[in-house]
């Protein structure tokens, strides 16, 4: 068995590498920590990451293939808010940049879903506080979003920054 302690990053191939660098950095608040141009890559990270990068970005060309739906591979990348006001934030950035797909309650999770400029999907969730999970421990539903409840019962509450390093350092 290998003990991974978590997804560290990950990396995706995009059509139009310039185009993929402004979509995240406007929309996820990302910023190229990073470029390898022989490989046409360009790795970003965010704010207030622990990590050398987050995402990884391999320009394909203007003649790559979308993701077909459907099919084996990835579904989504999940990025993670610490407040709920952060995620209903990001419903509003993702609303403006024609990006949305949807949203969804997963229980523990509240979940806004959306699409790159090549149709990767990718997810802007906030994680209720782990004492508030309970019967969420052990399951995940997908049902609908009231986005304007859990941000009337969930205003201000943070949960992502204490689970970091950085976070735990800033602690001490």
């Amino acid at each position: 068995m290998i003990a991974v302690r978590g997804l560290n990053h990950a990396v995706l191939f995009v059509s139009d590498l310039e185009r993929a660098i402004s979509f995240y950095g406007t929309t996820l608040g990302l910023a190229v920590a990073a470029r390898e141009p022989r490989a046409n890559a360009a790795f970003l990270r965010a704010k207030d990451s622990d990590n050398h990068h987050d995402l990884g970005l391999f320009g394909l060309g203007a003649g790559a293939r979308r993701p077909a739906s459907g099919h084996t591979g990835l579904y989504h990348l999940a990025w993670q808010v610490n407040t709920i006001d952060e995620l209903a934030e990001a419903r509003d950035a993702l609303l403006r940049s024609n990006a949305y797909h949807g949203e969804s309650s997963h229980g523990a999770t509240k979940s806004i879903y959306g699409f790159d400029p090549d149709g990767n999907e990718f997810e802007v969730m906030w994680m209720l506080p782990r004492e508030e999970w309970g019967t969420y421990e052990f399951g995940a539903p997908v049902e609908p979003l009231d986005l304007e409840a859990e941000v009337e019962r969930w205003a201000g509450v943070a949960t992502a920054q204490r689970y970091s390093a950085h976070a735990r350092e800033e602690q001490l």
